[in-house]
């Protein structure tokens, strides 16, 4: 199975969104990818709901929906009414991560759960088999164009060793960094998803970068 291109959606040029969605359902990519950023708990802010229902909206795919926020629990009904197919919220984020898994998925969506890139995966030992997706943090989180932070690739063949021990339908996901120079080798430690912001949208030719990074 090719690999899931998620591309996101914070390195799309704004005055032209619907020329950048349009770009995306025509191209190879599976989801599109949405940063949510609250200023707290990243040092920065992104996309809104009134921004997400107009993506949703024009989208012909699925929403991939990662929250960089505090206290997410407050605005899970909110994401699902908005189009959010993945949920996924920070591990440092939440006090009773199980809860929020749960609260996720009685809204009829997938539930996942990221971590920073200092944050072991050892600590998703008992939550693992409720999980939809784990988003690895490939760079410290709040700000695209980032370098790639090179302990990930141990990270996911950890996080695969866990996912097979605990036979959890998890998968894999790498958000930060992403180019074509990388791709294969996260494929191969056991990524089954890629995020690429910079990488698509900065690319001369996006569609034929989503392409590469597929079938990388």
């Amino acid at each position: 199975m090719s690999v899931i291109i998620s591309p996101s959606m914070l390195s799309a040029n704004f005055g032209e969104l619907d020329k950048d969605i349009e770009m995306i359902n025509n191209s190879e990519a599976q989801w599109f990818h949405i940063d949510v950023m609250d200023g707290v708990f990243v040092p920065n802010i992104s996309f809104g709901f009134p921004i997400i229902q107009v993506i949703n909206n024009k989208a012909k795919k699925p929403l991939d929906v990662h929250l960089m926020i505090v206290d997410p629990d407050r605005y899970i009904e909110q994401f699902k009414n908005v189009g959010a197919e993945y949920l996924t919220v920070h591990y440092e984020a939440c006090n009773h991560l199980h809860r929020t898994i749960q609260n996720i998925k009685s809204h009829g969506m997938k539930a996942g759960v990221s971590l920073n890139p200092h944050t072991p995966i050892s600590l998703l030992e008992d939550i693992i088999q409720d999980l939809d997706l784990v988003l690895l943090m490939s760079v410290n989180p709040g700000f695209g164009g980032q370098s790639y932070i090179e302990n990930t690739y141990s990270k996911i063949k950890q996080l695969k060793e866990l996912i097979f021990r605990k036979n959890s339908v998890a998968l894999i996901e790498v958000d930060g960094g992403v180019d074509i120079n990388n791709a294969s080798k996260l494929i191969e430690c056991g990524a089954d998803a890629l995020v690429a912001g910079s990488a698509v949208f900065k690319s001369e030719n996006p569609k034929e970068t989503i392409k590469i990074l597929r079938n990388s």
